[in-house]
């Protein structure tokens, strides 16, 4: 038997609750793991708090991140005593994900830790910094430069922001954030390597087709009105990874900054990046992140404490990661 945060529906509404379950009840999969950690995601929070549609089929064990240790494998790649690490394939929405002390998946879903990371900073990486890997990663394939000037990180207190920001930092870029608490979060997100802090309500008015030009590359965590905004202010040729919607799906901008200003929105998705370039990411997460990044921007709960941590980080009131020690 272990424990596992288990989401049921009744009357439309979605239930969390904790409960010991028992292996037979895992779903299919060819490696088993004991989960050390899990992370609490914006996705996972959609979930679990029923306010997105992100999980159809019920019961549901969420948790779109899990490190651990194999228990038995029937891949060869797998061996018992290896620890692993999962981000996205939809595990946490299809498949019983890493809230839970125990998780049966797909080997094809898993990369092995990098011994670089403890499996605590694993988690405080996570999709989040995965993806934030992934967005910076893009910016440097289209040749954006640190001397290009600088790059704008917008909800850049979240997961993926903060790890942006770090990352872009490392690398020499100056880095401009966007937060909606300036106060609370700007010390943080300075330690971290921002040079400027910019309140979001003010990335959030209507945009003109075309705005002063402003920053030579940027990550949008946000869409919506946000990333509108963003478009209009970015230099000639500049780039932009859009790989969030907290604000919302809809883009309303028109084509100005890209048919006039050369301007590059390039798309970022995790959940379905190939094996090779996740193991790639990783160890490029493991090299460029530094101490300091993971004495800072982390929040250790317990699983019976994810529920109401679910809430507020739906409703921004979570800074940084924050991970689940099963």
């Amino acid at each position: 038997m272990f424990t596992a945060l288990v989401l049921n529906q009744e009357n439309k509404q979605t239930i969390p609750t904790i409960e010991q379950l028992d292996e037979s009840q895992l779903p299919n999969g060819e490696v088993l793991v004991a989960v050390g950690y899990s992370s609490l995601n914006y996705k996972d929070g959609l979930a679990i708090t029923g306010k997105g549609k992100i999980i159809r089929n019920f019961p549901m064990v969420p948790g779109v991140d899990l490190v651990g240790q194999v228990l038995n494998s029937e891949d060869a790649r797998y061996q018992a005593g290896d620890v692993v690490v999962l981000t996205g394939w939809g595990v946490g929405e299809n498949h019983w994900g890493g809230m839970a002390q125990k998780a049966r998946l797909k080997a094809d879903w898993l990369v092995p830790l990098s011994e670089k990371l403890t499996p605590k900073q694993a988690m405080m990486v996570g999709t989040a910094g995965l993806t934030a890997m992934l967005c910076v990663q893009a910016l440097l394939d289209a040749g954006v430069q640190p001397n290009d000037g600088p790059v704008l990180v917008t909800g850049a207190s979240g997961g993926v922001g903060s790890v942006a920001v770090t990352l872009l930092a490392q690398l020499g870029y100056e880095v401009v954030a966007v937060t909606g608490r300036p106060k609370q979060n700007g010390p943080l997100l300075k330690t971290l390597g921002a040079s400027q802090i910019i309140e979001r309500s003010t990335m959030e008015e209507p945009p003109r087709p075309l705005e002063k030009q402003c920053w030579a590359g940027a990550i949008d965590t946000v869409g919506s009105q946000v990333l509108a905004k963003v478009l209009s202010q970015m230099n000639y040729g500049g780039t932009v990874a859009a790989c969030g919607l907290a604000g919302g799906f809809d883009l309303p901008t028109t084509v100005m900054p890209f048919i006039l200003r050369n301007v590059r929105l390039q798309g970022i998705d995790s959940v379905s990046c190939p094996r090779e370039k996740r193991i790639a990411a990783w160890e490029q997460l493991a090299s460029l992140l530094p101490a300091s990044y993971f004495e800072q921007a982390c929040n250790e709960i317990t699983l019976s404490e994810t529920p109401d941590f679910a809430e507020k980080i739906i409703n921004g009131q979570v800074s940084g990661r924050t991970v689940i020690k099963l």
